[in-house]
């Protein structure tokens, strides 16, 4: 699912910006509505989705403590499971 989010925590990316938080949480409310853009009837729970889930990563993101900064593969790799 979602194959194309990027993961946006250090040291995998350090720029991300709040460009990037929205584009995955647009990403992700598109994936689980199965909608690229609402209907007008829809709009207003599909933005609320959006909001809701980027300020879910900005705290995510904010709250995670970061030991290592080599990733590896370069930054390449996603995390290890």
């Amino acid at each position: 699912m979602c194959r194309s989010i990027k993961t946006l925590r250090p040291p995998y990316t350090e720029d991300a910006g709040e460009d990037d938080v929205r584009a995955a949480a647009l990403q992700y409310v598109r994936k689980i509505s199965g909608f690229r853009a609402p209907a007008a009837h829809n709009r207003a729970a599909f933005d609320e989705a959006v909001e809701a889930v980027a300020a879910a990563t900005r705290d995510l993101l904010g709250a995670l403590e970061i030991r290592g900064r080599t990733a590896p593969d370069g930054g390449n790799a996603p995390p290890a499971r």
